[in-house]
């Protein structure tokens, strides 16, 4: 993917101005900031922005640690809502699937767990089976939680709401939906295990030790060009991931077999580049007053998250398996 200079250039200033490795919750201020340059809306057809775009900024994101909703809100929750025809809700958004009871005349009730972001949200899209239904967040009650680097994932509980609106889901809007969450947070991982060496280079040229900065040491730099590899490898796997989503569609097969290798590697990367920059900074590494938590805390979460490495090598194999003998070339290189 040829990287996109002033895209990640912006992405890059608006994330550093508000850095704060003390905060948690969403930053407000990088949210308005991204909004008011087209940042939350980057793939709506209107804005001109696509998957590669998207890459990029989402890669910057993960770098930074920013405490922003931009995969949920434009991957999942923007994107679904178009594809039903619907309005695009103002603010931060996530589309998840769930089951949506009624409640009597327009009336409706759901209980939706571990939703990304879910107390700042302004709206919540469930794809629920054969249609999507747009719930205000205002009407939620919300059972806060967290996943392993402190972001918001919450119960929201609607009871006897009215949905902003509704509509039939498009054909094939559940495997869509799991494959723009698994390539959203793939790039992510890419981003933080980036930011994640980039730490540990830093560290490695400042501390000393037996009078010389440990990156002098071969041992330190091996591992580094170890953890190098590793995100090489990472970005790879999610440009190549998006660069196919954008030109093949996401009903393809030559995107799901990219999508899942590239969440799949991008999660072996994530305990590769945890455990090395770890390694490199010692002790302090682990503490709450040194920024790598916030990095390899997210390297954890996100590896889990929208499928494990597991769930993934596994659909890359059965893709494989489906695409037999003659088809499995073209399957690998998006070539016929």
């Amino acid at each position: 993917m040829a990287r996109n200079a002033e895209l990640a250039e912006l992405a890059e200033s608006i994330f550093a101005a508000s850095y704060d490795k003390d905060a948690t919750g969403l930053d407000a201020a990088a949210w308005k900031a991204c909004a008011e340059s087209g940042l939350t809306t980057l793939t709506d057809p209107e804005v001109g922005g696509t998957l590669e775009d998207s890459a990029v900024l989402l890669e910057a994101a993960g770098a930074w640690a920013a405490r922003v909703p931009l995969a949920e809100t434009d991957l999942l929750g923007g994107w679904l809502v178009r594809a039903a025809g619907l309005a695009v809700p103002d603010g931060p958004s996530v589309a998840v699937t769930g089951s949506v009871a009624g409640d009597g005349p327009g009336a409706v009730s759901a209980e939706l767990h571990r939703v990304p972001w879910g107390r700042s949200l302004a709206a919540v899209v469930v794809l629920d089976g054969d249609r999507v239904l747009v719930l205000d967040t205002a009407g939620a009650a919300v059972t806060e939680g967290a996943n392993v680097a402190e972001e918001p994932r919450d119960t929201l509980r609607f009871t006897g709401v009215t949905p902003v609106a509704a509509a039939a889901a498009p054909a094939g809007a559940a495997a869509e939906l799991e494959l723009r969450a698994a390539l959203g947070r793939s790039l992510l991982l890419a981003g933080a295990a980036r930011g994640a060496l980039a730490r540990s280079i830093g560290y490695a040229g400042e501390r000393q030790q037996f009078g010389r900065p440990i990156a002098r040491f071969q041992a330190v730099q091996q591992m580094l060009a170890e953890a190098g590899s590793e995100v090489a490898a990472a970005a790879a796997a999610s440009a190549a991931a998006a660069r196919t989503a954008r030109t093949a569609g996401f009903g393809d097969p030559a995107t799901e077999f990219a999508v899942a290798a590239a969440k799949a590697r991008c999660g072996e990367t994530a305990t590769a580049v945890a455990r090395i920059t770890h390694q490199v900074h010692g002790a302090i590494g682990f503490t709450r007053e040194h920024d790598l938590r916030l990095v390899t805390t997210r390297l954890w979460a996100w590896r889990d998250e929208d499928g494990n490495e597991s769930r993934w090598n596994d659909r890359v194999g059965e893709l494989a398996l489906e695409a037999g003998a003659d088809g499995l070339w073209p399957l690998v290189t998006g070539r016929p």
